[in-house]
C-alpha cells in the first residue's frame, strides 16, 4: 500500500469532484472484491482486489468493503475479522481496525452493517462487474437486480475518471516497475523460443519471469503463432521455422499496477522478406504516432497518423492503392488495421474500463466512429500530461475478413485483394509499448527494449 496520507487525499480530491458536479449529499459505497470459487468454496481462483476499492482504500483482503459520507467526509471500512479456525489455515492476519488505520480510515464496522449505513440514502456508487457485487447492491439500494448497472453514479463515475487518468509520481513508479517487469518477460520468451516448441511453451517461459520477477500478469498472456487472432489464449500450436510468434504479456505489481507490450519475432533467425517489411511498416506507424502524443491533442489523431501511415507502406507493396487520406477517412485502411492504437494505462491494463469505455476513452469531448475498425479505438480524447497509455500499431492479414470484404466488393478502389490473398498466410505483426504524456509531448515507459528489425534479429541468434 501507499501511505495512509495517499488514500486520504483520493478521497478528499473524489468528494471535490463530486460537489464540481453538484453533488454534496449522500454516500459513495465502494465494493471489495469477494473470492471467486473455481469448482467448489474452498478452491479460488488467484485473488485480484477491485481497482476503484485499490484506489480510494488500499487494502488487498477479500470480502472488504467501504463507505464514504458525501457532505462530513467521514469513510468507514467494512468486513469482518478472521475467525480462530480461519487463523489456523490462513496464518496471523491484520485486524480490521489496522487495516482501517493503513489506510487512513478512522472508522471500521463489521460487514454487515453497510447496508443499514446506507439504508433511506442517496447511494452512489460504480459500475459492478460482477455478479455478487451487483446482487450486494441491488439489496443495499432496494432496486431490481437487473436496473443496478444502469443505476450508477455518473458524477461519481466522471470525477473519478478525472482523478485516476492523470498518474501521480508514485504511481508512475509503480507502472515504470511493472513495464520492467513485462520487458523481462518478453525478453526471456524472445530469446527462448524456438522451432519444435509449442505455443504453452513460451507462455511458460513468461510466467515464470513474471512469477519470479513481478507479483503476477495484468491479464491472461497472448502467446500464438496466429497473430492475425487478436486474442488467442489455446496455446495448442508448435512453433515452425519460417513463422512469426507473437507475445503480448504484461507484468503487474503488487501494489495491482499493470504493464503491457506486445512483440512480434520470426521463429527462425531472421524475418524473411515479406515479414520485414511488414514489421518495418509497423515500426513506421508507431514513428508517425509518437510526434502526437502530447497534452492537449486528441489520441485519435495519433491512431489515424498510423493508419495513414501504414497505407502508404501497404501501397509500396501493391497491397492497396488510391489517395492514402481518402483510405484512412473512409475506413478501407481496417481491413489490416482492424483495432485501435491503444488505451488507458494503470491499475488495471485498460485502465478503468469498467466504468465504461466511452466515458473513460471520449468523455464528453469525443464521439465513438460507426466506422469497423476505427470504432474499436479504445481512447481517443485529448491527452492530459500524467496520463498513461498503451501505443500499439500492428499490420493484419486475416482470412475471415479477407473473403468477407471481398465477397462484398467493398473498397475495390483502395484495396488489391489479388495480392492480399498472396500474403495471408503471414498472420498479424503488433509492436506494442507503454508511455505517458509529459508537458511537452510524451516519454516511453520502462527501461530501454529496442524493437527494430534489426534488434530482434540479435536477440533471436
Amino acid at each position: 500500500m501507499f501511505s495512509s496520507s495517499t488514500y486520504q487525499e483520493r478521497r478528499v480530491s473524489l468528494l471535490r469532484g463530486l460537489g464540481a458536479r453538484g453533488v454534496d449529499e449522500g454516500i459513495v459505497v465502494i465494493l471489495g472484491s469477494r473470492e471467486s470459487p473455481i469448482n467448489y468454496l474452498d478452491n479460488p481462483y488467484p485473488f485480484r482486489q477491485d481497482s476503484s476499492f485499490l484506489y480510494f482504500a488500499g487494502p488487498r483482503r477479500p470480502g472488504l468493503a467501504a463507505s464514504i459520507d458525501v457532505a462530513t467526509g467521514k469513510t468507514t471500512l467494512y468486513g469482518d475479522d478472521a475467525s480462530l479456525d480461519e487463523r489456523v489455515w490462513t496464518g496471523p492476519q491484520a485486524s480490521l481496525s489496522e487495516l482501517a488505520a493503513l489506510s487512513g480510515i478512522s472508522s471500521s464496522k463489521p460487514r454487515r452493517e453497510l447496508a443499514a449505513d446506507a439504508a433511506g440514502r442517496r447511494v452512489l456508487y460504480f459500475p459492478p462487474y460482477r455478479e455478487e457485487a451487483r446482487s450486494e447492491l441491488a439489496e443495499i439500494v432496494s432496486r431490481p437486480h437487473a436496473t443496478i448497472a444502469a443505476g450508477s453514479s455518473r458524477e461519481l463515475i466522471e470525477a473519478a475518471i478525472e482523478l485516476r487518468e492523470v498518474k501521480s509520481d508514485a504511481e508512475l513508479s509503480e507502472i515504470e516497475e511493472a513495464v520492467a517487469g513485462s520487458v523481462r518477460m518478453h525478453r526471456a520468451a524472445l530469446v527462448s523460443a524456438r522451432a519444435g516448441m509449442s505455443e504453452r511453451d513460451v507462455m511458460a517461459i513468461a510466467l515464470h519471469a513474471a512469477s519470479a520477477d513481478s507479483a503476477g500478469t495484468s491479464f491472461p498472456i497472448i502467446a500464438t503463432t496466429r497473430g492475425a487472432v487478436l486474442h488467442d489464449h489455446s496455446y495448442v500450436r508448435a512453433l515452425e521455422e519460417g513463422g512469426l510468434f507473437l507475445l503480448d504479456a504484461g507484468a503487474e505489481t503488487a501494489k495491482g499496477y499493470s504493464g503491457d507490450l506486445t512483440t512480434t519475432f520470426p521463429i527462425s533467425r531472421r524475418f524473411d522478406t515479406r515479414q520485414r517489411a511488414l514489421y518495418d511498416i509497423v515500426q513506421r506507424m508507431k514513428a508517425a504516432a509518437i510526434p502526437l502524443l502530447a497534452p492537449g491533442l486528441p489520441f485519435r489523431d495519433a491512431h489515424l497518423a498510423a493508419a495513414r501511415e501504414m497505407v502508404l507502406g501497404l501501397t509500396e507493396l501493391d497491397l492497396m492503392r488510391g489517395d492514402p487520406d481518402e483510405a484512412v477517412a473512409s475506413g478501407a485502411y481496417a481491413l489490416f488495421f482492424p483495432h485501435g492504437l491503444g488505451h488507458m494505462l494503470g491499475l488495471d491494463v485498460h485502465d478503468m474500463e469498467s466504468y465504461g469505455e466511452d466515458l473513460v476513452g471520449y468523455g464528453s469531448e469525443a464521439k465513438r466512429s460507426p466506422l469497423f475498425g476505427l470504432r474499436s479505438l479504445r481512447l481517443a480524447k485529448a491527452l492530459r500530461e500524467g496520463m498513461a497509455f498503451t501505443v500499439e500499431p500492428g499490420v493484419y492479414f486475416i482470412p475471415e475478413l479477407h473473403a468477407a470484404w471481398r465477397d462484398e466488393d467493398r473498397f475495390l478502389g483502395f484495396i488489391d485483394y489479388d495480392e492480399a490473398k498472396s500474403w495471408l498466410g503471414i498472420g498479424g505483426i503488433r509492436d506494442e509499448e507503454d508511455w505517458v504524456a509529459t508537458a511537452d509531448g510524451a516519454r516511453r515507459l520502462g527501461p530501454d527494449f529496442d524493437k527494430s528489425a534489426e534488434a530482434i534479429e540479435a536477440s533471436r541468434s
